[in-house]
């Protein structure tokens, strides 16, 4: 029983750091590559429309089920206490999420109100859902680290990681929904998003690499 736990414990971690690295080097990769694409300016989810944006798509796709596997095995490193339970059904639920993100398309940026699609409508609550959870998970977690000794040293990067996520969620909401804020700031909304992006990838990096090192404690 304990071997089980261990190799699913293992198999998390390598999931939890290969997917948010994998996720992140393919959508800058491809965002340099693509013509006419504007990283500081488009989402990154604008990466799934194309020729080439079955590339985003399978992204999408594979980051969604290796976190789905990293879940899991936080839930079974973490079977009592403060987010044993909260904590990997967060994760779960932004995994299943993430997995929906990429068969379903969003929208073009800017396409009117009467020719939004049912999938694009999906697309955005689903990406809506995760960058609302992506700093409540971090939060959640920081209590365990808090109160867990063996976790105590990931409690400053997952508060300033969950800080910046949380700035950034609110400045994405700002800039994004008012039309007449959107023309001065529209240039910057990829960036933002990144900055939403990018910092919970590296938490989930952090967190995987910890639950790693404590597979043959």
């Amino acid at each position: 029983m304990k071997k089980v736990t261990l190799d699913r414990r293992r198999i998390a971690a390598w999931a939890g750091m290969i997917g948010p690295a994998l996720f992140v080097a393919i959508f800058t990769i491809e965002g340099w590559l693509r013509p006419g694409y504007q990283p500081l300016k488009m989402y990154v989810s604008e990466l799934s429309l194309g020729p080439r944006g079955w590339i985003q798509i399978a992204n999408f796709i594979v980051l969604g089920v290796l976190l789905l596997a990293f879940a899991r095995g936080v839930a079974a490193e973490f079977r009592t206490g403060k987010a044993s339970r909260s904590g990997p059904i967060l994760l779960t639920i932004i995994a299943i999420l993430f997995l929906v993100s990429g068969p379903l398309l969003m929208d073009p940026t800017g396409t009117p109100l009467n020719q939004v699609t049912v999938h694009g409508t999906i697309h955005g609550l689903a990406g809506g859902i995760i960058f609302l959870l992506m700093p409540i998970s971090c939060f959640v977690f920081l209590r365990r680290f808090r109160a867990d000794p063996g976790w105590r040293s990931l409690r400053w990067p997952t508060l300033i990681l969950g800080i910046i996520i949380a700035a950034a969620v609110v400045l994405l909401t700002i800039l994004s929904k008012p039309p007449e804020i959107q023309r001065i700031s529209v240039d910057w909304l990829g960036l933002v998003q990144r900055a939403i992006i990018v910092p919970f990838m590296l938490w989930v990096f952090i967190f995987a690499l910890a639950l790693e090192r404590t597979k043959q404690k």
